[in-house]
């Protein structure tokens, strides 16, 4: 079946189910994306895995958006191996409160990437079972992929437009 005939299938039984919680749909080069709420996700993960076939959990990740309200998107990339399908699901989450429920429960993967998306991202996975850190030291201050600092120094003279003649 064709992919973008798959995608539509998809979309067309997640509004049936879950109705104007699927917002923001798209294709970037034919993977379905879509955005959901944090008081659906895991029913809608669960759907998805359960009744749809997305029973491979590729990754969990975050994007930070410091000039957004809802600051943090968390991002789910899910795979339908028997018909070949990928699919990515966003929720976008409060900077101040990044908290969404664990998908622990629906696929044991997703432990270690929910404490990595945690250890950089700071987002905590509501009944986590070892909501800890991964890879950085457990007393480090910050969650560093968060955009909270400048790339670079702005008092560097070497880095001044006036010199490149800009």
């Amino acid at each position: 079946m064709e992919q973008t005939t798959l995608n539509n299938d998809i979309h067309v039984k997640l509004v049936e189910k879950f109705g104007e919680k699927v917002t923001a749909v798209s294709e970037p080069y034919g993977l379905l994306t879509f955005v959901t709420y944090t008081d659906v996700i895991h029913n809608v993960l669960l759907h998805l895995k359960n009744e749809l076939n997305f029973n491979f959990l590729t990754d969990i990740t975050a994007v930070h958006y410091p000039e957004k309200d809802h600051g943090i998107a968390v991002v789910y990339h899910l795979n339908n191996m028997v018909e070949r399908v990928r699919i990515r699901v966003k929720v976008f989450i409060a900077e101040k409160h990044p908290t969404i429920p664990t998908a622990t429960t629906i696929w044991k993967a997703a432990n270690w990437m929910e404490r990595e998306t945690y250890d950089f991202f700071g987002v905590k996975f509501e009944g986590h079972p070892d909501l800890r850190r991964i890879l950085n030291m457990d007393d480090l201050g910050v969650h560093p992929m968060l955009k909270q600092y400048p790339l670079e120094d702005p008092n560097r003279v070497d880095k001044k437009d006036e010199f490149f003649g800009r």
